[in-house]
Order: structure tokens, then sequence, then C-alpha cells
């Protein structure tokens, strides 16, 4: 018996992201593009709740902004529909109350600071160094115009590396003289330092260091969103069937 195609709204359709993704699934046999929300004329709705009140939807992607996708997650979950979080913005107690709606409801949330198949596989790699080595600082590359920090890469980089353990720091932050701003800001106890710059996408970049010697895992996107697209469609169709949230494309690598 041949399955029926998952049914899939874009938010963000008309973006840099969301509109490669969009094609994508176009294009995917086992994929139905039922519905698009954007702000332009571009969209076939105006809002992620609007969309989803008007067609059956099996999955939201969301590649919208940090300003709004709490919202759009809140309302996919409302409907009883499975979400794919690409946009960046949610902190780790937003996560936590994401989770608890998403069981409640019977659907399942996949979040990832970064789609590319390749970024999972640093997040992989970074956590086994840190099983073996117990210091590390991460930096988070991004564009001059990018208005969150640090990157969702980076977030869930250093949040990944806290459930191995918490890094060793030198001096304790609040034993830094001078400004300890110029420390970097502590993520789930790593210290992130944030450079905003024109020519960077996004890069992260995990340094660890022992007595002697160092190891640096990093991971630089190009200028299109063709890096996103693979890793998007395995996270639309891992979420079906899912409870709750999975934090990271890289916990669907092996499944």
């Amino acid at each position: 018996m041949q399955r029926s195609a998952i049914r899939v709204c874009v938010a963000g359709i008309t973006g840099w992201t969301g509109s490669a993704v969009a094609a994508a699934v176009r294009e995917a046999e086992d994929l139905d593009l039922v519905a698009g929300v954007s702000r332009s004329d571009g969209g076939s709705y105006s809002s992620v709740g609007e969309a989803l009140g008007a067609v059956q939807t099996d999955v939201l992607v969301d590649y919208t902004h940090a300003a709004v996708v709490r919202g759009n997650v809140s309302s996919a979950i409302e409907h009883g529909v499975n979400v794919v979080v690409g946009s960046s913005g949610l902190s780790a107690d937003d996560y936590t109350e994401i989770d608890a709606a998403a069981r409640e409801r019977g659907v399942g949330v996949v979040a990832a600071g970064n789609f590319s198949i390749t970024a999972a596989v640093l997040v992989k790699a970074a956590v086994d160094a840190a099983r073996h080595l117990d210091t590390w600082e991460v930096i988070d590359y991004a564009s001059a115009t990018k208005p969150d920090a640090p990157s969702g890469t980076s977030r869930e980089v250093a949040e990944r590396l806290a459930e191995v353990r918490a890094p060793r720091l030198g001096v304790p932050i609040d034993e830094v003289l001078g400004q300890r701003e110029a420390r970097g800001a502590s993520v789930a106890g790593s210290q992130v330092h944030s450079l905003r710059l024109p020519s960077f996408v996004v890069s992260t970049e995990v340094v660890f260091a022992a007595p002697g010697e160092r190891l640096s895992v990093r991971h630089d996107a190009g200028e299109t969103p063709a890096p996103y697209v693979a890793g998007t469609l395995l996270a639309i169709r891992s979420v079906v069937g899912r409870s709750g949230l999975t934090r990271g494309l890289d916990r669907l690598l092996d499944a």
C-alpha cells in the first residue's frame, strides 16, 4: 500500500531559505506543498494561523524571523501540526515550553540551529571531542546585518556540549579583570564570541585545547541556501510520528 504524501506548509516561503525548501518539496514525490506563508505577495497566506486553519497540513516548516518564530510554533502545535524549526532566536526556556506543549498535543517538533548536513556532522564531532577534552570556546561568525546573537547554530552547539560537561575555565568569568564582556557570552556554560562582519554568511567554530595542542572544528556556509535543503527534507520526513521536541539535526542522521 502506497503511503500518502506528507502535506507541508512553508512559513517564510518567499525568503532566502524558505523559497529553496519550497521548491524542493514541490519536486519530492513523497511530499506535497499545500500552503505558503509570507508577509509579501508570494505566499498563499499572511499568517501561520490562517494557513493551518484553511488547509490540512502535516508539517509546518518555519524559516521566518526570530521575532515571530515562537508564535508560529505555538500556533502549529495548537492546530496539532508537526513543526520543523529552521529559524533562530528561540531560547532554552522556549524549547522547554515547546517540548511540553508538543507532548501534550502528541505532535513532533524538530529544531536545529542549522539544517546543513555538514553542520550536523560538526555538532556530532564537537560532542565527541568534549568527552575527551575539557576546555573549549565557541566562535560564531555571521553577516554584519544578522540581528540575533549568538546564531542558532552556536547556541545549539553550546547546549549540546553542556550535556557532556561544563568546560574548564582558567579564570572564572566573574574574576576577570577589566571588561568581562570581552570574554564573550556564557551560553549553557560555554563562552561564545559572536562576530558580525561583511562577507560572512554563517560559520561556527569550536576550539578545543589541551596542554601543548589544539583542535578546531569548523563549519562554513556558502552564499546559497542549498546546504540547508537536504537536512530540512530529512527533518520533514522524520518529524511525523514523533512526540515532543528533538533538538539537533545530528540526532536524525543515524535514525
